[in-house]
């Protein structure tokens, strides 16, 4: 059964960068967000660290947060891009304080209260402003409120996205523009046609494609593979930060140990309690994520160990206790007590620097569709997202976003109309699900061990194979049987771990998040994005590009 819905503006995706942008454009434009599960179930609302801004203009500055971002991003950062965010930053930063966002404060001798603003790695200044450390739950929280009273926004949880509808793909001679999407209602098993006037992808990341992830199991790549099916480029896919210190512990799911236990003067140990990453960098813990990540890789490999240890039990039990409370209370729970003990950590897949490429405006290469957040690449992170970078980016282009649509949307004309129904008239219930669950855990298995930390051309062909094997498995899948969640989800992971892949095999050097032994140096010269650009979209006959 198939259903229909319009509005002016369709949001896929319910984190901050969709649930911002659609409280920028509500009292002027009816929105309807899509949200994969409960807004408490996506990356942002994990986000522990906070936002990277200038905000004390006395001792930090633009241009030190401008250098700061592009010296971690190896060479690779669209300057134009870094300045326009970073210079957007405190904005936006004051845009949440004005919703009411609770951000830490801290008695200051002569200013009574201020903002606390903590370091991490790769910021040569304090300007990270969180709360406590569970910002992104802070900020999530507080932007879902106003979202779920604001009259002008419709919310539809647990509903996944499964393509893009597009002009090209049903046929019709109208220049190429997004018409809306098809999404399954994962209560009702029923799919709905969505058709919007404009259409912004908010899906965030893809790490889900690794065995293990900081992510929460809603990160499967889904805006990317779909703006890829429907005809947007890509760029930098093979650049995925993995986050040095997740908690290793068998029921944790990699519980992420924030960046900013390292800014606070936690120390990474062996075992035996010997500290190393001064044997790595200069900068010691502080040193940007790559690098304290392939340290600890290193050392687990050197050493046959199962994790190291993040030791901050130095630091006095009530300065722990108030600034990581989240983080201490979990590790409690796992029975680890940070302010006697050091704790086990592991690298875990956290980010997805690449995307589907946008201008300044989040404008992706298909009319009236953006994108904002994880999924999107704007040229900030480069070669390796600076911590903290990530909401910001959010933030300021889900503003971008919204200024563009408003300015757009008195000459957008009508909503679509006659939007196909989901034919479901040849297909059956899946009889084998086992087949779903087994390339799933294949898929995840096999990125880990070839596509990770440290890669080879070797590895990385031997997982392309295997990528190919498994795609062509849930093509007939996906052509024969009804869809369920799993089923768009492991699509959409083994088309994003294609592209990861290919854009993986096409850098021939060493550089930022990607490191592969058989080219282990940078290239001379300038270096270059790694842009892939699909195929022609299939015109559709039931399920466009099965």
């Amino acid at each position: 059964m198939t259903t229909s819905q319009s509005s002016d503006v369709l949001i896929i995706g319910g984190g901050v960068a969709g649930l911002s942008l659609a409280l920028r454009i509500a009292d002027q434009a009816r929105v309807t967000i899509l949200a994969k599960a409960a807004l408490t179930e996506g990356s942002s609302l994990y986000a522990q660290g906070g936002v990277a801004a200038v905000l004390n203009g006395e001792e930090d500055s633009f241009d030190s947060h401008i250098q700061d971002t592009i010296n971690a991003g190896a060479g690779l950062c669209h300057r134009d891009t870094v300045e326009f965010t970073v210079r957007e930053g405190p904005a936006a930063v004051n845009w949440l304080i004005e919703r009411g966002v609770p951000f830490s404060r801290e008695e200051h001798p002569h200013n009574g209260l201020e903002y606390h603003l903590t370091r991490e790695g790769g910021h040569s200044h304090r300007r990270v402003i969180h709360a406590a450390d569970a910002t992104g739950r802070a900020v999530e929280t507080t932007l879902e409120g106003l979202v779920r009273r604001h009259p002008n926004i419709t919310l539809r949880e647990n509903h996944i996205a499964i393509d893009l509808i597009t002009s090209q793909k049903l046929g019709r001679s109208e220049g190429n523009r997004c018409l809306g999407a098809y999404a399954l209602d994962k209560e009702s098993g029923h799919i709905l046609a969505y058709s919007s006037r404009f259409l912004v992808l908010a899906a965030g990341g893809a790490c889900k494609a690794y065995l293990y992830t900081s992510n929460p199991d809603t990160s499967t790549g889904d805006g990317i593979a779909m703006a890829w099916r429907a005809g947007c480029r890509v760029a930098n896919m093979e650049f995925v930060q993995f986050h040095p210190t997740c908690l290793y512990h068998p029921r944790a799911k990699s519980f992420l140990i924030s960046e900013a236990v390292r800014g606070e003067g936690g120390k990474l140990t062996l075992p035996d309690g010997t500290a190393f990453m001064q044997d790595h960098d200069p900068r010691g813990e502080l040193a940007s994520r790559d690098i304290v990540a392939r340290a600890i890789d290193y050392e687990m490999k050197r050493g046959g160990l199962d994790y190291v240890h993040l030791d901050i039990s130095h630091k006095p039990a009530d300065f722990i206790k108030e600034h990581f409370p989240t983080i201490y209370q979990r590790c409690k729970d796992y029975g680890y007590d940070i302010t006697r003990a050091p704790i086990p950590v592991v690298p875990a897949a956290h980010y997805t620097c690449g995307g589907i490429m946008t201008d300044l405006s989040a404008r992706a290469d298909l009319a009236q569709l953006y994108a904002v957040g994880e999924c999107s690449f704007t040229g900030l992170h480069g070669a390796n997202r600076l911590a903290s970078n990530s909401l910001l980016e959010c933030l300021v282009f889900a503003k971008a976003a919204a200024d563009d649509i408003l300015k757009q949307l008195p000459a957008a004309g009508p909503v679509p109309e006659g939007l196909p129904a989901w034919d479901e008239s040849r297909v059956t219930d899946p009889d084998e699900q086992v087949v779903v669950s087994h390339n799933w855990d294949e898929l995840r298995r096999g990125m880990w061990s070839y596509v990770g930390i440290v890669r080879t051309t070797k590895r990385l062909q031997r997982a392309q194979h295997r990528v190919n094997m498994l795609k062509e498995e849930v093509r007939e899948f996906y052509s024969n049987f009804k869809v369920t969640n799993d089923l768009i989800e492991l699509r959409n992971l083994l088309l994003v771990s294609e592209l990861i892949i290919q854009s993986a095999l096409a850098r021939r050097e060493s550089r930022g998040l990607h490191f592969t032994r058989d080219f282990p140096q940078p290239r001379s010269g300038a270096p270059q994005d790694t842009i892939l650009t699909p195929p022609p979209p299939e015109v559709s006959g039931r399920r466009a590009n099965a």
